[in-house]
């Protein structure tokens, strides 16, 4: 290349060299591994996008399947985070692909760690955190694995040693194996810069010079880990009186586990939590299970007097079945040797407020009694978590109704049970904010997962009035209410904020469609349902806004409008102009299942929503934030 070619062009050689994407040929190959891989996978809602044919799974350097990653335009890993994922991770098919990060973090996956993970050499990234996987880790596991820089397996039921092969991994900086069963010594990690957490295991002994610089919360909750940064190992010398209570404690423990052995060897398969409640339960080395001990906080306290009293230990001797794990916790269907079933819900961040505060809101919502509100029956308080408990409902949620998989005897999800659905989630929200009026958010976290549907199919509000004891930062980080613009624009909320909530539930309602923002963490842009709505309206009036199953109401077509027209009001992103909530109940109620004479003329006459003027340019407004 002689001087006379322009540097421009030198440039735009150089970046075309750095930056050459897949072909097309190569995602399609990569699209089939994908397949296979979504094959070993239950509960893949999230994931219906995956579909062929596909040319390109990065356009723009945006992935065109949900929860691939793209960099530079060209697929580079899965983030799968938080879809309610089940089943196993197929390694073979996740082998065919240029893998470098793996995120599964935040789904229901169980069982042991993924084999032969080491198949996906390129892999720099691995995060299994806030799952139920258990067992041992194989000491391989990790061999050959040199470009892996984060292993994140933090919140499940690992058991065993820490495994070896992770010394080999020269690259490594992020190790996170909290909340775990790990046990015995830490290996002496040599690597630079490498930041750990090993809190909340079995590990024991002094802790490798070349960890000393940690924070002492990195190795926190294991009791017989010793040495900087934690309080110095005792000399090896002990006195004689040392070892002997020390044997005296032993012997002590090895009776009293074996009374309790023979007092339970007939009790019914315990309740399974994700991680032992500290002085309340305990796990097991080799079963998994979950004992009883007796705590002098052991006690349920029952904030209704309409239901049959149980004690803990009842609870916990139940036959159990993990329904899921959300933001807040996990929850468990648990059904006592009576017959009865319960949920139990168990949260880990609601340390904000003082234990007699605690005991007064959850009074206050146990006083709670209306058609569409899930009652609240007892509650367990400690200072590091509660367990609320609440009625079984068989039917399960409005999210898995709208986007779950159809039963076979499942009645269709059609306009007159959607909309004896969405009035029934205005009276049950009606009734909290006239009952909670001290209260900025008398619910603030509806969502269709947050509502339960019965035999008869009316919806019962779940999960309502938590904002006072929830803590604050993982509230702004979790909870819907503030994932609506005038928290993340303003960091604030109002009593609108519900209602902003209740417009979301409406257009999910009625387009079947789930409001992806609800997925990411943290607070970024929240309308993005709300805006494909605007968009279609705006555009061209058609049938495709309306779920296929709610469509087919061939006399209804004038209501549905209506209610989508209340739906966008409620989703205004001026707070001063959104509807109030009183207004947005009106209106729900005067809906009907057929439209009368006039009904639809008004919203149809000129084909569209949007030109017939049925809204101002402002009612459009939420969109332009």
């Amino acid at each position: 290349m002689d001087r006379s070619t322009p540097s421009w062009f030198i440039t735009l050689l150089m970046l075309s060299l750095c930056a050459i994407p897949a072909s097309s040929q190569d995602d399609t190959a990569y699209a089939k591994s994908l397949l296979k891989f979504k094959e070993s996978l239950t509960n893949v809602t999230m994931l219906d996008n995956w579909r062929e044919p596909v040319q390109k799974l990065c356009s723009w350097n945006t992935p065109v399947w949900n929860g691939c990653l793209c960099v530079n335009d060209s697929f580079w890993g899965l983030k799968l985070e938080g879809m309610g994922l089940g089943g196993k991770l197929d390694v073979d098919s996740l082998s065919e692909l240029p893998l470098r990060s793996l995120s599964v973090m935040n789904n229901n996956f169980s069982g042991p760690f993924p084999s032969n993970i080491n198949k996906l050499g390129k892999l720099r990234g691995l995060f299994l955190a806030n799952n139920n996987f258990s067992g041992e880790i194989p000491d391989d596991a990790f061999s050959g694995m040199r470009a892996m820089t984060k292993v994140v397996l933090g919140d499940n039921s690992f058991m065993g040693k820490i495994p070896m092969s992770l010394l080999g991994l020269p690259r490594l900086v992020d190790l996170q194996l909290q909340d775990n069963q790990f046990n015995g010594r830490i290996p002496d990690f040599w690597q630079a810069d490498l930041k750990v957490n090993f809190s909340n295991n079995k590990l024991e002994g002094a802790i490798p010079n070349t960890l000393r610089d940690q924070n002492a919360s990195s190795f926190s909750g294991n009791l017989n880990l010793c040495g900087e940064p934690l309080d110095p190992c005792k000399r090896k010398n002990s006195t004689k009186k040392i070892a002997i209570i020390i044997a005296a404690v032993v012997v002590l423990a090895l009776a009293a586990f074996i009374v309790l052995f023979v007092f339970y060897r007939r009790r019914q398969k315990p309740l399974k939590h994700e991680k032992s409640v500290d002085h309340l339960q305990t796990e097991e080395p080799n079963k998994g299970t979950v004992t009883y001990k007796n705590s002098e906080h052991g006690k349920l306290y029952f904030v209704r007097n309409d239901t049959q009293k149980f004690e803990l230990e009842e609870l916990l001797r139940a036959s159990a079945e993990v329904l899921g794990s959300g933001s807040f916790g996990s929850s468990y269907k648990a059904v006592l040797f009576t017959g009865q079933t319960y949920v139990v819900r168990r949260f880990r961040n609601m340390s904000n407020v003082g234990k007699e505060e605690f005991y007064e809101h959850m009074r206050r919502l146990g006083r709670l009694t209306h058609r569409n509100l899930l009652p609240l029956i007892a509650f367990y308080y400690r200072k590091e978590e509660k367990l609320l408990i609440t009625d079984f409902v068989e039917n399960g949620s409005l999210a898995s109704l709208l986007h779950g998989k159809r039963t076979p005897n499942q009645p269709l999800l059609d306009w007159p049970m959607r909309l004896r659905i969405i009035k029934g989630v205005a009276r049950g929200l009606a009734y909290l904010y006239k009952e909670l009026p001290m209260l900025t958010l008398p619910h603030g976290h509806l969502k269709s997962s947050n509502i339960l549907v019965d035999a008869t199919y009316e919806p019962l509000l779940a999960d309502y009035a938590l904002a006072p004891v929830i803590n604050k930062d993982h509230a702004k980080e979790f909870m819907v209410a503030y994932k609506s613009p005038e928290s993340t624009q303003n960091d604030m909320v109002t009593r609108k904020t519900d209602v902003w909530s209740l417009g979301i539930l409406i257009l999910e309602l009625l387009t079947g469609r789930f409001p992806a923002n609800y997925l990411k963490q943290g607070r970024g842009p929240s309308a993005d349902l709300a805006s494909w709505v605007n968009s279609v309206v705006r555009e061209e009036w058609t049938g495709e806004v309306f779920d296929k199953d709610v469509s087919l109401a061939r006399n209804g077509e004038g209501q549905m409008l209506r209610l989508l027209k209340i739906g966008m009001c409620c989703c205004e992103w001026n707070v001063e102009k959104r509807w109030g909530f009183r207004e947005a109940v009106e209106k729900i109620e005067e809906l009907k299942e057929r439209d009368s004479d006039d009904d639809y003329s008004s919203y149809a006459s000129e084909g569209d929503l949007y030109s017939s003027r049925a809204m101002t340019d402002d009612d459009f407004s939420f969109s332009k934030a």
